[in-house]
């Protein structure tokens, strides 16, 4: 009987191997430490998942329309089809972070149940996401931000509509590599103030042909010293020949979470999440 979604559960016999065989490449490679695996999970459980994948106007995304970046994202587990839930929670499973942790050589991984920032990644023709690096506390855990985790779900890609990954380098003169966002294409790449990463030419693909992706965040309580930096969220980068400026609406929302008490902001979190969810 051929294996379901719903039947598949990462084994640390299946991951090991893959630690051991990456994780070299991991901690040498430029310009930070990243690494490519390309069919990375079964193929017919990924072809469910991307069946089950909804598209723009089939759930409640939420919409990012700025300088920076255009997409679209969901991380309200209730919001989504199971399928989607159930392979969500198999990269915070405990056998997953073992392999994590033997690949990167980083102890004591942290998921993040909440997927701040994670889930459900949709980009549409015409969006793009600005270089930047990411956020490095998660607020509501204390946690300093470790790694990110990409899974493309992308079928018969083309690679001149774009959509790569692009990997710079620190000081913001080329991408150092550019990541096709392939189906099953796996990425693990680690979060610092200077891992700078996006994919900031809009979109080229066909009209209603989307970007599909995956994404986790995983943390540690504390990090090496030379990576610690006051808190931040994202922060935006210019290539050469390009200003790229927060826009007011970006700027205002940070500065008002910044002054909002965080069981303030935990509370509207909840409150949004139960109205969307019909609780």
């Amino acid at each position: 009987m051929p294996q379901t979604v719903f039947d598949y559960y990462f084994d640390r016999e299946t991951l090991q191997p893959l630690a051991e065989k990456y994780r070299v490449s991991f901690q040498t490679a430029q310009p930070f430490r990243h690494v490519v695996i390309d069919d990375f999970l079964p193929a017919e459980i990924l072809h469910e998942v991307v069946n089950a994948f909804p598209k723009p106007g089939d759930a409640d995304w939420q919409r990012f329309d700025a300088s920076q970046e255009v997409k679209l994202a969901l991380a309200d587990e209730v919001l989504m089809p199971t399928p989607l839930r159930h392979v969500l929670q198999q990269f915070n499973s405990g056998p997953f972070l073992d392999f994590l942790e033997d690949l990167t050589g980083i102890s004591g991984l942290l998921p993040d149940p909440h997927l701040v920032g994670g889930g459900l990644h949709q980009i549409v023709r015409g969006g793009f996401l600005k270089v930047h690096a990411d956020f490095n506390r998660h607020r509501r855990l204390g946690v300093d931000r470790r790694l990110n985790i990409l899974l493309y779900l992308n079928e018969d890609w083309d690679e001149s509509w774009g959509g790569h990954l692009e990997l710079w380098d620190r000081g913001m003169t080329r991408a150092v590599h550019r990541i096709a966002p392939l189906f099953n294409r796996f990425v693990v790449f680690a979060t610092t103030d200077h891992s700078y990463h996006g994919h900031p030419d809009p979109l080229r693909s066909p009209e209603g042909v989307t970007r599909r992706s995956l994404a986790w965040y995983y943390y540690t309580n504390g990090r090496p010293a030379d990576e610690v930096s006051p808190d931040h969220t994202t922060l935006f980068q210019a290539r050469p020949g390009e200003a790229v400026r927060p826009s007011g609406l970006a700027r205002a929302q940070d500065i008002a979470r910044r002054a909002t008490p965080p069981l303030l902001i935990d509370a509207a979190r909840t409150l949004r999440s139960r109205r969307q969810a019909g609780h």
